[in-house]
């Protein structure tokens, strides 16, 4: 799909309806899961793919390109449909999504398709994996920035912990989390099964400048990345706060994390979706 170079926020959202109608036929056809996950990240990944980020379409591997590793794995169905939309590659591989013998795997694969950095969905890895490539891009003095899309449950994970007391130690300003804070989890809402409260603070007792928005608002979206680093010397992460299945009829629903769409469910979400 073509837009500006300088997206307008009514371009963004087209595209992201794009993206969600896309993710929501794999889903469907392959009779998977995953579909709220998915759903609750599309707009941070359409921001970034179509507006912050330093791409190279024709070279994918390019060495000054910028890096998305999308750690919330599991949700790799809109990762695809983002670079497919994107023109990383032709968009009718989709369609082959979880299919018998395809590349397109239920997590985020980097055998699969241009554009997809690392296999993810071992939750608590794309963090510390990302740190190591900002920490080298400093050693190698390099321009690229590393962004790392994480879910909220793996904040749980202590490698992650690690991982954001060395990026602040370093001054790690070429690293950028931003997490896709739905508020659940795998087995139920994430203030429930291990709260992260006063979450900001966390992050910036650990040497991190924060940034919160919400997750669904393009012009929130667009002007937090414009500004990164959020401070000069110090690692960025952006809190955004998301709604877990944003546009499916059963969205801030646990269900959402493993049901595939019912016929009738899949219709209500087709119109859904066109008014987003």
């Amino acid at each position: 799909m073509k837009v500006s170079h300088s997206p307008t926020t009514h371009q963004l959202q087209s595209v992201a309806r794009t993206v969600r109608q896309l993710v929501l036929d794999m889903v469907t056809q392959s009779k998977s899961a995953h579909l709220g996950s998915s759903f609750s990240v599309v707009d941070i990944l359409v921001a970034l793919y179509f507006n912050a980020m330093r791409v190279f379409l024709k070279n994918p591997k390019h060495p000054n390109r910028d890096r998305l590793l999308l750690s919330k794995g599991h949700a790799g169905a809109a990762l695809y449909a983002v670079l497919g939309v994107r023109e990383f590659f032709n968009v009718k591989l989709l369609k082959k999504y979880l299919r018998n013998g395809t590349a397109l795997a239920g997590h985020a694969s980097q055998a699969a398709v241009p554009g997809v950095e690392l296999f993810t969905g071992s939750l608590g890895h794309g963090l510390p994996i990302g740190t190591g490539m900002a920490f080298a891009g400093k050693l190698d003095k390099k321009s690229y920035r590393v962004f790392v899309v994480m879910s909220d449950g793996e904040c749980d994970e202590g490698s992650n912990w690690e991982a954001i007391l060395f990026a602040g130690h370093h001054q790690l300003d070429n690293l950028v989390a931003v997490v896709d804070y739905n508020k659940w989890q795998s087995f139920g809402r994430t203030k429930d099964i291990l709260d992260l409260e006063p979450f900001a603070k966390k992050w910036r007792d650990f040497g991190w400048n924060v940034k919160e928005c919400n997750g669904h608002d393009f012009k929130a979206l667009t002007k937090a990345f414009a500004k990164i680093p959020f401070a000069k010397g110090k690692p960025s992460v952006l809190i955004a706060h998301t709604v877990k299945g944003r546009g499916l009829p059963y969205e801030n629903e646990l269900r959402s994390h493993y049901n595939s769409p019912t016929e009738e469910e899949y219709r209500l979400a087709k119109e859904r979706i066109k008014h987003l």
